[in-house]
């Protein structure tokens, strides 16, 4: 007892000494302070452990020796002794700035002395924090610290793309870089810093995100374990520091990361909550699955699969299961049948059963491959289709052929039967030939028949158009005969039937049909084409009843080439001609060169003709004509119509000149076929004689004008052309060689020398003038032979009379002479060769006669008929006082001869 009471009298000492002066022994020891995370750890004083109440530590952040924040850690009688951590998250890294954390502890409103832990300064380049793994859709804070002479030029983000990013300069010595992390990074990525001093250091981090799996699924497939199915998110694309690990129902998933795990488990008809957990560096999740996995049996693939019977059309499959729970199932199941050309069908087992293992497949192909593979699932709590199994390739037996796909077309009286290929499908085997028998149907026991080999698939017959027939049509094989195929072929033409036809445009390589319902089309429809130049190579294909439209294709279709297409009612008897159409799959462009141009010019017009375009010419529709003419001056005018059966258009109102004209069809493509002429028009016959009949009227006006003119100035006219001439007055010796003392007027007896006036006119019959006279006034000799008498020679020079001659020029100086207007025509008398010839003589006392000189020349052969006809002319000088002046010549006159 006194033990005790000496043991209690020295606690209450020890309990005054710690608590002198309020001052509180129990207080924190061991303190640290983590340079990175800040966080602070420390351990109570062993003298705390006599503390029952509990105790409570506070602490105080000093950034930058300014208080930040202050807190408290309360620690519970039963957590007297061990150690006590306090984290605080900076919104500087510990590094920015001199961070300092205060810590004392307090009990009954007592304190311990302040214990403070700083973070140490640094002296090297550093930026904080390093190696940070981040969250997407956080903001963070780097900073760059440099020891004292040292100064910060720059400080950035490398290798990451986010755009929100600041920077702060707090000192000189330190600088902060904030960046909103908006997403992820594709490595790790580098905050840089850089002094001016060319010093570079620099922190890591990765932004990436929290585990965000979702959808959890949990099935069996043994009735002995559990596989569980998940959507991983973006864990397929973390970086390797992100590395998620996975945990289901608190075992580790070996390859979780590809969102499976299995585990082997009881499976028991009841439901259950399993669990998936995902963790990362960034947070843990949690998904969930409530489930009885009795419901959720998904099957393995069935084992052995084989055909156990194979028929033409049918085949009986068997396989077996390597779990043996199945057997306890009931099961459904799906065969798959496929065959080489891609022609894919699923079929659905009629049976259902516990523990199936067989299955009947029917409607297949005879004598044709197949692969054939399956699948089940349980009918009762359906989950979902098991796996396929391995696909068993299986041959059906052969048989007849299908029947045969057959048409006709009637020309004239010509029938063409014809029938499709059967396709391999169809076959059912080698093709061996075709059986043809045709009949009248009121007779149909009187039948013809032929064999076609199998590399002809038509047969043309000539029958009777005024009858009715019925035409059949087999293939045979190793099997046998195909059933037969019947046509009847009507009375009449189908093709004469009063069917008008339209028009129809081709897309995408194929028409598009669609036509009226006809009640008669009990059978269907039949639409068949053939180009409509050309061999009709005829193609058709069949409808159902229940549909009136379809798209026609053809690997034959060409591209500018024209189609006619029919619609018929199939019916009982002979099929029923429903619509036409015609049409081009695609229209091209026409060649140039598409016309043979001529022309015809009726008065100003020019009608430009052409022959009618070919069929296979038209590699698109003609829509029109139009016919361009352009002039020499290169004006252009045109002429057009939008009748496609057009072989001729007029130009109008041409003027006569030359035109060159095109014709050009108007086509879908525009303007196609150019075909040019050239034309020179001729002035129309009617404009020639009216213009003869103008020029011939205006040639009367002026006559007539002229000579109502020259009427009323006759007088004056005739005065100025023919002035009046005083008649001559000869005596006896009017011919005598007159001297110098004889008077020089010549007086006529006009009754004697009455014969010798009438003498006959002269007419010059040479072609250019010559002069009468030359330089020299020299005589000349006029050589004539009137009519009627010859010129006695003359002995001796007389005096001659003057005559002038027309077309003789005269010599400058000389006066003409008035006795032209006694002898006007003396140059114009075809009796007489007028001769002009120069006489050189001297000239004496008078003219002088030179006989034996031949002096006579004639014009176009002519010669003198006797040299006594001769007239000399001698040359005179003039006397002013004559009334006849001899000037230039001298004719002498013959003399009066007695009878």
């Amino acid at each position: 007892m006194i033990t005790w009471l000496l043991l209690l009298s020295l606690f209450r000492e020890s309990t005054q000494d710690g608590q002198e002066d309020g001052v509180l022994r129990c207080g924190p020891q061991n303190v640290t302070l983590d340079y990175d995370s800040f966080l602070l750890k420390w351990e109570d004083d062993p003298s705390c452990s006599v503390i029952r109440d509990g105790l409570v530590y506070e602490l105080q952040l000093l950034i930058a020796d300014k208080p930040e924040h202050n807190g408290e850690v309360v620690v519970a009688p039963a957590q007297i002794g061990s150690t006590h951590s306090w984290k605080w998250t900076s919104h500087l890294p510990s590094q920015c700035a001199r961070h300092s954390v205060r810590l004392r502890s307090q009990y009954n409103n007592q304190s311990s002395p302040w214990m403070q832990k700083t973070l140490p300064d640094q002296d090297e380049i550093l930026v904080l924090p390093r190696d940070q793994i981040l969250e997407v859709g956080s903001t963070a804070t780097f900073c760059c610290m440099v020891p004292d002479g040292e100064s910060i030029k720059t400080m950035f983000l490398y290798d990451y793309k986010g755009t929100n990013v600041t920077t702060t300069k707090i000192s000189e010595h330190v600088h902060s870089l904030t960046v909103h992390l908006d997403q992820e990074s594709e490595n790790y990525s580098d905050v840089i810093c850089e002094t001016t001093k060319g010093n570079i250091n620099g922190a890591s981090f990765h932004a990436s995100y929290p585990p965000d799996d979702s959808d959890l699924k949990c099935e069996t497939r043994d009735l002995e374990s559990i596989d569980c199915f998940w959507n991983v998110g973006r864990a397929a694309n973390e970086h390797p520091a992100m590395e998620r690990t996975y945990q289901l129902q608190g075992s580790s998933c070996i390859n979780g990361r590809s969102g499976k795990c299995s585990q082997k488990v009881k499976v028991d008809a009841a439901e259950r909550n399993w669990t998936l957990t995902a963790t990362n560096r960034l947070g843990k999740l949690e998904i969930h699955d409530n489930a009885d996995l009795t419901k959720r049996v998904h099957m393995v693939a069935p084992d052995k699969v084989a055909a156990s019977t194979v028929n033409p059309r049918n085949i009986s499959l068997k396989w077996s299961w390597t779990v043996q729970k199945y057997s306890n199932l009931n099961i459904t199941c799906q065969v798959h049948v496929s065959d080489g050309n891609s022609n894919t069908k699923v079929y659905q087992t009629e049976s259902i059963g516990v523990g199936l293992t067989a299955a009947v497949i029917k409607d297949l192909i005879p004598h044709w491959d197949y692969d054939v593979r399956v699948r089940c699932g349980t009918s009762q709590h359906f989950w979902k289709w098991g796996d396929w199994s391995n696909s068993v390739k299986i041959r059906t037996k052969g048989d007849v052929p299908d029947a045969l796909d057959v048409w006709m077309k009637v020309k004239a009286d010509q029938t063409v039967i014809s029938w499709k290929v059967p396709l391999t499908n169809q076959s059912h085997g080698e093709i061996f030939d075709y059986k043809v028998s045709w009949a009248k149907t009121k007779d149909k026991n009187q039948s013809n028949q032929t064999n076609v080999s199998r590399s002809n698939h038509s047969l043309t017959l000539t029958l009777d158009p005024s009858e009715e027939y019925m035409v059949t049509v087999t293939a045979r094989n190793i099997n046998g005969s195909s059933s037969p195929s019947t046509i009847i072929i009507p009375r009449c033409n189908l093709d004469t039937s009063e069917v008008k036809t339209s028009w129809i445009s081709g897309s995408n390589g194929s028409f598009f049909l669609s036509w009226p319902d006809s009640p008669n089309a009990s059978c269907g429809y039949i639409v068949d084409w053939c180009p409509v130049f050309g061999n009709c190579t005829f193609e058709w294909m069949k409808v159902s009843p229940n549909r009136t439209h379809t798209t026609v294709f053809s690997k034959n279709f060409e591209d500018g080439r024209r189609y006619l297409l029919s619609i018929y009612a199939c019916t009982e008897g002979a099929a029923v001609l429903l619509q036409r159409r015609e049409g081009y799959i695609r229209e091209t462009k026409i060649g140039i060169e598409l016309f043979k141009l001529k022309y015809k010019q009726e008065d100003s017009a020019v009608e430009v003709s052409w022959e009618p375009i070919p069929l296979e010419k038209q590699t698109a529709s003609i829509q029109g004509y139009i016919l361009y003419y352009q002039d020499k001056s290169g004006n252009v005018f045109n002429v057009s119509t939008d009748d496609p059966e057009a072989t001729s258009l007029t130009a109008k109102n041409l003027n006569i000149s030359m035109y060159t004209f095109t014709v050009t069809a108007s086509t879908a493509f525009g303007l196609c076929g150019n075909s040019s002429i050239n034309v020179t028009l001729n002035p129309p016959a009617d404009q020639l004689i009216m213009l003869i009949l103008i020029s011939l009227g205006a040639v009367f006006l002026i006559l007539s004008v002229s000579t109502i003119i020259c009427s009323r100035q006759w007088a004056c006219i005739k005065h100025k052309v023919y002035p009046p001439i005083p008649k001559p007055v000869l005596t006896d010796q009017w011919l005598t060689l007159p001297d110098e003392h004889t008077s020089h007027h010549l007086h006529f007896d006009q009754s004697y020398y009455r014969e010798v006036l009438d003498i006959p006119k002269l007419h010059d019959q040479f072609r250019p003038p010559q002069p009468v006279v030359d330089q020299d006034y020299k005589p000349f000799t006029f050589s004539q032979t009137p009519k009627g008498y010859y010129n006695k020679p003359l002995k001796k020079s007389q005096p001659c009379l003057t005559l002038p001659t027309t077309g003789l020029t005269s010599q400058p100086g000389l006066p003409s002479s008035p006795i032209n207007g006694v002898f006007p025509n003396l140059s114009y008398n075809p009796s007489y060769n007028l001769v002009l010839q120069s006489v050189d003589h001297e000239v004496k006392s008078g003219p002088e006669v030179h006989e034996g000189i031949p002096l006579i020349r004639s014009f176009s052969g002519y010669q003198s008929q006797s040299p006594d006809e001769t007239f000399t002319t001698t040359e005179l000088e003039e006397y002013p006082n004559s009334p006849i002046s001899c000037v230039s010549t001298y004719i002498l006159l013959p003399q009066k001869t007695s009878n």
